[in-house]
């Protein structure tokens, strides 16, 4: 058994902040991660990471307020205002210790960090690298890591959070590379887990993303908040999904249909057009699909950059320039790439308050597993990255004191000898099965049900139906075939307990779908196309209770911003 004041379950970029800030405070941390951090999904985000520093000529204006509002409106009224003014406020000292720290930002002619626009932005607040902002972020705080010589348990899989009498006592995590189960007894956890949609088949996200830290708060009594609102990236690299950011679309990329159209001035103002936020955007481009305006009457359309030219699109956005030639042999300079909106943020996630405390002591969430919310129905782009590190800064010196408070308990070694063979017991289940179903099949039929009747645009009758073919999919689930039966890197293994996970998830964001008739943010409904404030101005909770999923809701907290229309 392995023993630590504070262990941090994820090795993306909120969990190498909680980790960085627990270890500041002087309290012994390790962080468990199932990939090495620096190939964590963190990596995959390009754009920027917003911060209202005024660095813009045309933002010298800005400050965190109007931050916290566009953040507020973006998200369709649904956030948390406390939780945003923290957020907003606490983004500015964030981002000048990144700076401090080395993290190579693009910079303008002066000197001072470059700011770009993105969608929904009243002003340029988004800094960046280059297009690999996060690539850029995770080197950064993995070098603050190992200068602190923090502990990380690389390739270790977390199967179970071990709660006692409402506290957190630690985790059971499986080895891969030796195969073997042990307890990791902690004083206080902090999941950092990441997201979970690769629920879709068209998903941005890392094959990572298998939302097994949601799944397991889940399974020990933690409810979910508002896991019907996923976000569509409008602008994935058609047939590979990969993200490209929407910074080119702030600095002035076109979105062009088949007749060459650039056809945004339909969904919001000419002075917005492709600077549109992600739910208008994406919902802009499928309908554009749908109405026969894809490029050849395909599901996709353009993303022109050529007006950029050679030397803008190199320096500026290397990422796109690479990813466009090495995956799919197109020059953006010379040709414009075909893209699709494509799953790409979970709005919801582990409730949680903005002091990432959740419902059991000693357990405390941050980054895309939880939802603060500041993010609401819709999230801006930009905002994921800082939330990232605001709120696993916070993470980190909340359990902090959470632990000089005294308010933790030593665990008898008992609940931990159970808790290890409990999951050897699973384990040995698992390899015993006779059952004849594959699981990747299983797999494979989610993901049309999740694409096709739970996508961009929801109505009744295909929630209803996704629900039904979901718990059928659970019940064949039962009688799924056995794994490979060894124990050292089984990711056949792992990938029978991903996919039962899947199957919870789904369930839990179709239910949320289909209860919540109205639209709003990235939850369209074709059956309610109005948002529905009287009614709706709340969050869907989500708990399991003895097997069954049971929604409730709860009020949205409202600051000084109030509630008003969402017009761009």
């Amino acid at each position: 058994m392995f023993s630590h004041d504070i262990v941090v379950v994820g090795g993306g970029l909120a969990g190498l902040r909680a980790a960085i800030e627990a270890h500041d405070c002087g309290f012994d941390v390790a962080v468990v991660s199932k990939v090495h951090p620096l190939r964590s999904h963190s990596v995959m985000a390009q754009g920027g990471i917003n911060a209202s520093l005024a660095n813009h000529p045309e933002g010298k204006e800005d400050n965190w307020e109007k931050h916290a509002f566009d953040t507020i409106k973006g998200s369709d009224f649904l956030a948390d205002q406390d939780a945003v003014e923290t957020f907003a406020k606490e983004a500015l000292v964030n981002l000048y210790e990144l700076e401090h720290w080395g993290c190579p930002f693009s910079r303008f002619p002066n000197g001072k960090i470059a700011q770009r626009p993105f969608g929904g932005a009243g002003f340029p607040r988004t800094c960046f690298g280059a297009d690999k902002t996060g690539l850029y972020l995770i080197n950064t705080l993995y070098e603050q890591t190992i200068k602190r010589n923090i502990k990380i348990y690389e390739e270790w899989v977390v199967l179970e959070l071990i709660v006692e009498d409402q506290t957190c006592r630690g985790i059971v995590a499986y080895s891969l590379p030796e195969g073997e189960l042990e307890a990791f007894k902690a004083k206080a956890v902090i999941f950092c887990t990441g997201g979970n949609l690769r629920i879709y088949p068209k998903s941005s996200n890392s094959i990572t993303s298998t939302a097994s830290g949601v799944v397991m708060a889940f399974r020990a009594g933690l409810p979910l908040k508002d896991m019907e609102f996923v976000q569509f990236h409008p602008t994935t690299l058609y047939g590979l999904n990969l993200t490209l950011t929407e910074g080119a679309r702030g600095e002035g990329a076109y979105l062009l249909n088949d007749l060459g159209e650039r056809f945004m001035s339909r969904y919001v103002s000419e002075a917005i057009m492709e600077k549109a936020p992600r739910d208008i955007t994406s919902r802009a481009i499928q309908t554009e699909i749908n109405e026969g305006r894809g490029v050849g009457g395909k599901d996709y359309i353009y993303l022109d950059m050529r007006h950029f030219g050679a030397n803008t699109i190199k320096k500026r956005f290397p990422g796109i320039y690479e990813a466009c030639m090495e995956f799919r042999g197109i020059n953006p300079v010379k040709e414009p790439i075909p893209i699709q909106p494509a799953a790409h943020w979970s709005m919801g996630g582990i409730d949680c308050d903005y002091n990432t405390d959740t419902e059991v002591n000693g357990f405390f969430v941050a980054g895309e597993c939880a939802c603060v919310s500041i993010h609401g129905a819709n999230r801006l782009g930009g905002n994921s990255l800082m939330e990232t590190i605001v709120f696993g800064r916070r993470a980190g010196r909340r359990t902090s004191e959470y632990i000089a408070n005294g308010r933790p308990k030593s665990a008898g070694n008992g609940i931990y000898r159970e808790a290890l063979l409990k999951q050897e017991m699973r384990f040995q289940g698992i390899f015993e099965r006779t059952g004849t179903e594959s699981p990747y099949k299983i797999k494979s039929e989610l993901g049309t049900i999740m694409d096709t009747r739970v996508g961009i645009f929801r109505e009744e009758q295909d929630l209803r139906q996704a629900l039904n073919e979901i718990r059928e999919l659970q019940k064949r689930y039962e009688d799924v075939r056995p794994p490979y039966k060894g124990r050292r890197y089984n990711y056949d293994l792992l990938w029978h307990l991903d996919i039962e996970g899947f199957l919870t998830i789904s369930e839990v964001i179709v239910m949320g779908a289909l209860n919540r008739q109205e639209s709003r943010g990235s939850h369209a409904r074709l059956d309610y196309k109005e948002r529905d404030d009287k009614n709706w101005l709340k969050h869907t909770v989500a708990r399991l209770i003895d097997g069954e999923v049971i929604l409730s809701y709860k009020p949205v907290t409202i600051t000084k911003f109030g509630i008003g229309k969402r017009e761009y």
